[in-house]
């Protein structure tokens, strides 16, 4: 999948994911190139907001990627928690970021995933979301 946007319902300068390469019932993963035009790029480096955005929006991509097999609308998501975030290295412009979450359980429209963010197989970063997934609005 190419546009990111039609999977995901946050719109560009905000778009913090390149593309879905690959997605399940049990995960996803995506990759993004760190560009020095990214909304959270400051000296050079993706600070942690747009980390973390890229592991919600690895999160968001797998949903919209079923609800569009499904022919459903993308629903809209919002991060109710982040748990145990480390954040070993921020990643320089021109880092390829491969961004893997797994589910770990979902409770009717919660779902608790782990994600990591890697690059060159080096781990940068590490968390446990808790994401709220409200289909009635997207």
């Amino acid at each position: 999948m190419n546009d990111m946007t039609d999977l995901i319902p946050q719109k560009f300068p905000f778009v913090m994911i390149d593309q879905l390469t690959s997605s399940d019932d049990h995960g996803a993963m995506s990759r993004m190139t760190v560009l020095e035009s990214n909304l959270f790029v400051e000296d050079g480096y993706l600070k942690e907001p747009g980390l973390i955005e890229n592991i919600a929006q690895t999160a968001a991509a797998r949903v919209g990627y079923m609800a569009m097999t499904q022919n459903n609308p993308v629903p809209l998501g919002f991060i109710g928690a982040i748990k145990d975030l480390v954040i070993h290295e921020l990643p320089a412009t021109g880092s390829v970021l491969e961004t893997e979450i797994k589910l770990l359980n979902q409770v009717f429209d919660v779902a608790i995933i782990s994600g990591t963010i890697r690059s060159e197989e080096k781990v940068l970063v590490h968390c446990e979301m808790k994401i709220v997934i409200n289909p009635q609005i997207s």
